[in-house]
């Protein structure tokens, strides 16, 4: 299985809460949360990654435009948040295993 590594910022608290509101630019973010976020007060699109415990991408949304939800499985907790076109860049499928550089 093919596996790649991703430089992130891990963030948790009022930062995971904050996230990228009030950004000009979209950075790297990882942090825990179960089932959904949103992105209301982005000024940008980014795409999503859900991971499971082995850090294995389980979904992912590409281009969340401002102003959505997206909702997974409460298995998972694991979140990325990039930068939009990530995933196709980087060529991020289902089963891809992530190391996660912080």
């Amino acid at each position: 299985m093919n596996s790649l590594s991703l430089r992130v910022k891990k963030v948790s608290g009022i930062k995971k809460i904050v996230g990228l509101i009030g950004a000009d630019s979209p950075k790297p973010l990882w942090f825990n949360t179960r089932f959904g976020i949103h992105t209301f007060f982005l000024r940008f699109p980014i795409d999503v990654v859900i991971l499971d415990d082995n850090l294995h991408v389980v979904c992912y949304k590409e281009k969340l435009l401002p102003n959505r939800f997206f909702f997974w499985s409460t298995r998972y907790k694991h979140v990325l948040e990039l930068p939009a076109n990530t995933i196709k860049k980087n060529h991020i499928v289902q089963g891809l295993r992530l190391y996660l550089m912080t």
